[in-house]
C-alpha cells in the first residue's frame, strides 16, 4: 500500500486526514488491494455489495445492460475516485449496474460498515470519513442529474451539443478532451453510434465544431 500513498492523499474520502494516519486508517477499515486485468468484471449486476472500491491505478466503467444487451455507460471512474459507494452504503440487495475495468487496474476495497461504525479503538478519523463520504455522494448525484439533462434531449444533435458544451465549460476552454471513444460516447448519451457519427460530421461541416478522436473544439 505504501506505493500508493501519493494517490491516497488525493482521494477525496481521505480529505483532512494526515498522511501518517493513512496506513492505520486503512488497517482499521480492513482495506484490501486487488489487481485486475483489462476487461475484468469487478462488480456484477444483481449481486449484493457490502464494500466499495477506490481506483489506485487504471480505470473502471460503470455500465448498465438492458434485457436485449444494449449497454449504457453511466460513468468512468479514474485514479483517486470511488465507485459502488452509494449501493454499498444503502445496502442494495441487487446491484442494478456492473463495474468493468477498461485498463489493467489496482483497486482498493473498503467495507462500508467499517467506515460508518466507530471501531473499538475509537479512531478519531471516522467522523471525518463520514463527512467526506456525504460530500462525495452528493457531488455524484449532481453529476447524474446532469447526465439526465443530456439524455433527455429529443435529438442526437441536442444531446451532443449539451454534453460538449458542458465539457467545454468544465475545461474552461473551447478546446477540450472527452473521456470517451465514439462507441462509449454513444453508449453514454444513449444514441446509435452511426447516427451520432453522422451528426458530428454535420456539425463539423456547418462550422459548429472541430474534432479529432476525443479532442474537440467548439467554434
Amino acid at each position: 500500500m505504501k506505493n500508493y500513498l501519493g494517490v491516497l492523499k488525493t482521494v477525496k474520502l481521505f480529505n483532512g486526514i494526515e498522511e501518517s494516519d493513512l496506513q492505520p486508517l486503512l488497517s482499521c477499515l480492513c482495506g484490501k488491494l486487488i489487481h485486475y486485468d483489462k476487461g475484468q468484471t469487478v462488480f456484477s449486476s444483481g449481486e449484493s455489495l457490502v464494500q466499495f472500491g477506490i481506483v489506485l491505478s487504471g480505470q473502471v466503467q460503470v455500465v448498465q445492460d438492458d434485457y436485449y444487451g444494449n449497454r449504457s455507460i453511466l460513468g468512468k471512474i479514474d485514479v483517486g475516485n470511488l465507485f459502488g459507494e452509494s449501493f454499498a452504503c444503502a445496502e442494495i440487495k441487487a446491484l442494478p449496474v456492473s463495474v468493468i475495468t477498461t485498463t489493467e487496474s489496482e483497486l482498493l476495497f473498503i467495507d462500508c460498515h467499517k467506515l460508518a461504525v466507530p471501531c473499538a479503538k475509537a479512531c478519531g478519523f471516522h467522523s471525518r470519513l463520514i463527512q467526506n463520504m456525504l460530500n462525495i455522494v452528493s457531488m455524484k448525484n449532481i453529476g447524474l442529474t446532469q447526465k439526465i439533462e443530456f439524455t433527455s434531449k429529443r435529438t442526437t444533435r441536442e444531446k451532443l451539443l449539451a454534453y460538449l458544451s458542458a465539457e467545454a465549460k468544465k475545461a474552461g476552454s473551447s478546446r477540450f478532451c472527452i473521456p470517451f471513444n465514439r462507441q462509449e460516447l454513444a453508449d453514454y448519451l444513449s444514441v446509435e453510434r452511426s447516427a451520432m457519427s453522422a451528426e458530428l460530421s454535420k456539425l463539423r461541416d456547418n462550422g459548429i465544431l472541430r474534432f479529432h478522436k476525443n479532442q474537440f473544439e467548439l467554434l
